[in-house]
């Protein structure tokens, strides 16, 4: 036995963009292949009611990192400026997250060989951060499945391969280093897939031609347009919805096919009972559902459909975690850092300030007394929800419109109830709770009913900190000349009705 099995087992995080709950076979759906997360489903367990932080990926990732909501760290929308040399509003760097300790940092401080490869997302991706030695990143937050913009010794480069592949092997680039090394490490593999594009030349031909050929796509309700649909173009008809639903199940099987390499990785080197296998998203992801073809910011309001704000969780360690078992507690992406401390039997510094609490119990098959409401934020608009098994009260800052849904009768969120006087006591009381559990962990700095989100992106520092820039791309200003002219959007927002199919695609793509 090796000193290295002897202490803490090792970390695998596998982390990817946009997958919604639903798209996975073990969790039900029949029409999409994924053949090595239900393996990891199989060997571990599933959570059924896990959350993210905030329905859009930078905030959701700032959060999982740190443990803190965004009304903490800051980061409000998905990252648009500051991330690399070569994007948009001048390629300025920007270190989002200066002065706020991650779990890696804690885990390098213990002795962890600390690796990412994929996507960063949280600024300045050309300076390695948080205690991550091996650091190959991609230079934006998305874009273009070949000739995707990577990082490497600081520098951008355009990587030919198919950026699934690419991603994979610089993470068994890692995993064989390791291997030499007595150390346990940690590494975290951030896929961009599935995000969009979806275009057929934008993944392996022989994938998507089998979805769009085969699939009938049965699994995805082909519903009328919601009227709040924004920052992405829905499809135009029946077969534009194929070509992007095609798209989509290629990149999760395609991204699948890669965590299988690295679920092999570790069984050949006889790793993979010592390892803690963790798998989620940073966001959910509705491609059809409920209308909306996006995540948090697929409306203008922002949503908080469960299909945006639930995502895919699995957590895997033969032998030492209940294998095939569903978990049904409520749990959310800001419980992963004392959770994985606790695990790894670490000390969390921050644990005092901060929302989440270890569900390391489940893991480890004791006792486990979950709470009884889970609390998803949203820092755009701004909006906030709070959510048990049976209400979910959605609260827009300062006039709405809110929402409340009574779950076990309305389990797709059909029918809002807040305007019913009869469910007035629900609201009141779950209002209440919101704004308490606010109170507690809001820094009035970074507070985000005070930040003008568009769902457009950040493009600068929130709160104070931006020195009275325009920090969110997309700001609705008020025109100085006409008492009674609507809102404009400033730039960011674009015109788009009349789009051709591919300046669409092109649109769609740097929806982050």
């Amino acid at each position: 036995m090796t000193s290295r099995e002897q202490n803490h087992p090792n970390v695998l995080f596998i982390l990817t963009d946009d997958q919604g709950p639903w798209a996975m076979g073990c969790a039900g759906n029949p029409e999409i292949r994924t053949p090595n997360l239900d393996r990891i489903a199989r060997t571990g367990t599933r959570f059924e009611n896990f959350f993210c932080v905030s329905p859009v990926c930078s905030p959701a990732r700032a959060s999982i990192l740190t443990g803190r909501i965004p009304s903490q760290h800051g980061v409000h929308d998905w990252i648009r400026a500051g991330s690399s040399t070569v994007e948009q509003f001048g390629g300025k760097r920007i270190e989002y997250l200066r002065g706020q300790p991650g779990y890696t940092d804690i885990l390098a401080a213990n002795g962890y060989l600390c690796g990412i490869s994929g996507k960063w997302h949280m600024g300045d991706s050309h300076m390695p951060q948080k205690g991550f030695s091996y650091w190959e990143v991609h230079a934006r937050g998305g874009g273009p499945y070949y000739q995707a913009p990577m990082i490497r010794e600081g520098e951008v480069y355009k990587e030919d391969q198919y950026v699934i592949d690419a991603i994979t092997d610089n993470a068994m680039t890692f995993l064989d280093r390791c291997e030499k090394d007595e150390k346990p490490f940690y590494l975290s593999v951030h896929y961009t897939a599935p995000h969009s594009p979806w275009d057929r030349d934008d993944h392996p031909a022989d994938l998507w031609d089998d979805y769009y050929e085969n699939c009938a796509f049965d699994s995805i309700p082909w519903v009328a347009t919601h009227p709040w649909q924004a920052n992405a173009l829905p499809p135009t008809d029946r077969e534009d919805r194929r070509r992007m639903l095609s798209g989509y199940f290629a990149a999760v099987t395609a991204m699948d096919a890669g965590v299988g390499r690295l679920l092999d990785w570790l069984e050949q080197h006889g790793m993979r009972e010592n390892t803690l296998v963790v798998f989620t998203s940073d966001n959910g992801m509705n491609m059809g559902h409920h209308g909306v073809y996006g995540k948090g910011n697929g409306t203008f309001p922002q949503n908080m459909y469960d299909t945006s704000v639930k995502v895919p969780a699995l957590v895997s360690r033969p032998g030492h975690i209940a294998e095939g078992d569903l978990c049904e507690a409520l749990l959310s992406h800001y419980d992963m850092m004392p959770t994985l401390l606790d695990y790894l039997g670490m000390g969390n510094p921050s644990e005092d300030r901060l929302p989440g609490r270890s569900f390391a119990p489940l893991l480890r098959g004791e006792s486990f007394e979950q709470r009884q409401d889970v609390v998803v934020f949203d820092e755009y608009g701004p909006v906030r929800m709070i959510r048990d098994r049976e209400w979910k009260y959605v609260h827009r800052h300062p006039y709405g419109p809110h929402e409340l849904y009574h779950l076990p009768e309305d389990p797709n969120e059909d029918h809002n109830l807040f305007a019913n006087p009869a469910y007035d006591k629900q609201v009141i009381d779950l209002r209440g709770r919101l704004y308490d559990w606010f109170a507690l962990y809001v820094d009035p700095l970074l507070d985000g009913s005070k930040e003008p989100v568009t769902g457009k992106g950040q493009i600068r520092l929130a709160g104070p900190a931006g020195k009275g820039e325009d920090a969110f791309a997309g700001e609705i200003r008020y025109t100085s000349t006409g008492a009674n002219r609507p809102p404009q959007l400033m730039p960011g927002d674009g015109e788009t009705a009349n789009l051709d199919p591919k300046s669409r695609r092109l649109l769609n793509r740097d929806q982050s």
